[in-house]
């Protein structure tokens, strides 16, 4: 069965009469919302410029880092050696895919070898830590 149509009970009201101070009023809050959506876009481009400055500033300083690590390894652990390079190398694939994951996973497989070795007999890693990021820092292998 079909519905019979409702009736709809009200006033009509006349067309309303657009003056030019509602137009102008319009026109003002464009103009605002306009200006307010670039300021935002503006502050989030500069977030994240400083992000990928960041990012950049970090991956610099871990490539720096391991490639002392690696010379490090390399004097010191010769046998060891096609073991860190492939992992190594599946560092800087996983950093330039910006894979964290897989950095992660790559970064645990590096610490639980070295944690094996004489590496974990050398001291305090956060000596270390200090010491690679210090551009100063003379290390004598």
């Amino acid at each position: 069965m079909a519905e019979p149509d409702k009736v709809h009970v009200g006033e009509v009201l006349p067309p309303r009469v657009v003056t030019p101070f509602d137009g102008f009023a319009a026109l003002s809050q464009i103009v605002d919302a306009v200006q307010d959506c670039v300021k935002v876009h503006a502050v989030e481009n500069t977030k994240q410029a400083r992000l990928a400055t960041y990012e950049a500033t970090e991956v610099a300083k871990i490539k720096a880092a391991e490639s002392v690590l690696k010379q490090y390894f390399e004097q010191s652990f010769a046998e060891r050696r096609s073991n860190f390079d492939e992992l190594f190398g599946r560092l800087d694939t996983a950093l330039d895919r910006g894979d964290s994951q897989i950095v992660n996973s790559v970064l645990t497989g590096i610490v639980e070898m070295a944690r094996t070795s004489p590496l974990a007999n050398i001291g305090d890693l956060g000596q270390i830590r200090a010491a690679l990021d210090d551009p100063n820092h003379v290390w004598e292998l």
